[in-house]
């Protein structure tokens, strides 16, 4: 299984699926059982570039999708948070035939639980990557300030500069592109004032649903997250509620499924693979 091998964008068709108030892009790769690949906010789907290619090899189907107002997906929806986010997961997967293994990075974690919980027939699985799935403790001035910091014309450069934090171990050759890549959608007209949106979104209504989801869960949680102040306790509390397995990755930050992939591909497909029987 070539798990190290980044996904060809060029190898890779753009989809797009309508929705009310715009269209959702997404990329397939792979046949068999399908995985939906949901990336977090302000990031774009090509953070699966090495993911992706991994459960292709391994025996599925695999669409990844563009957050709405983020990379290839319209910038005109009214609504960007985690239930519309989820909403989009439950089309997509309607779409394609599903049912679906639902993997969530940041944000995108949250709408695949509230996904999970809402369309049981279409979730295989789940697997949560960084996971955003309930609301952190923070004051309403550090809410301010943050609007504040991410405000035009110094917004996209604090937002660049943040999320080099978020790969603390490895920045080679394809992160700079990946970067690059998602800074270029971000100047597109409309795409900011969609992100600033998606910042504003709570996860509340994710976390009050994770009671109910019954598929199976692996939570991938980098040991160097610097978005959690304990990541490990995060990673075993959201695995408790979901009665899920917890791989904590050595190194790794926000983004381990790009940042190590050598480790999160690997498991990530044996898990996969060993709740899909028909691919076992």
């Amino acid at each position: 299984m070539r798990s190290l091998a980044p996904m060809n964008k060029g190898a890779t068709d753009t989809f797009y699926l309508d929705r009310p108030g715009g269209r959702i892009a997404y990329s397939l790769l792979g046949e068999g059982p399908l995985v939906i690949c949901l990336p977090g906010m302000g990031d774009v789907r090509s953070v699966y570039r090495f993911l992706a290619p991994a459960l292709a090899n391994a025996g599925f189907r695999v669409a990844a999708m563009d957050l709405r107002g983020h990379g290839d997906s319209a910038s005109t929806f009214d609504v960007y948070d985690d239930v519309a986010a989820a909403t989009d997961l439950i089309a997509l997967a309607e779409h394609l035939g599903g049912p679906a293994i639902l993997v969530g990075n940041s944000m995108g974690a949250a709408a695949a639980c509230w996904a999970a919980a809402e369309a049981p027939k279409f979730t295989v699985g789940l697997v949560l990557l960084g996971p955003f799935v309930r609301e952190p403790k923070a004051n309403p001035l550090g809410k301010l300030l943050l609007r504040l910091a991410l405000l035009r014309p110094w917004g996209p450069a604090v937002w660049k500069s943040y999320f080099r934090r978020l790969y603390p171990s490895r920045r080679e050759a394809e992160y700079e592109a990946h970067l690059a890549e998602v800074a270029g959608h971000l100047r597109k007209p409309g795409y900011w004032d969609a992100f600033q949106k998606t910042t504003r979104a709570s996860h509340t209504l994710a976390e009050a649903r994770l009671g109910e989801v019954r598929a199976p869960a692996l939570v991938v949680m980098g040991e160097k997250d610097p978005d959690f102040p304990d990541p490990r306790t995060e990673a075993r509390w959201i695995a408790d509620r979901l009665n899920g397995e917890v791989l904590m990755v050595p190194g790794a930050g926000h983004y381990p499924q790009s940042e190590f992939p050598e480790i999160v591909s690997p498991a990530v497909a044996a898990f996969v693979r060993r709740i899909t029987p028909s691919v076992a």
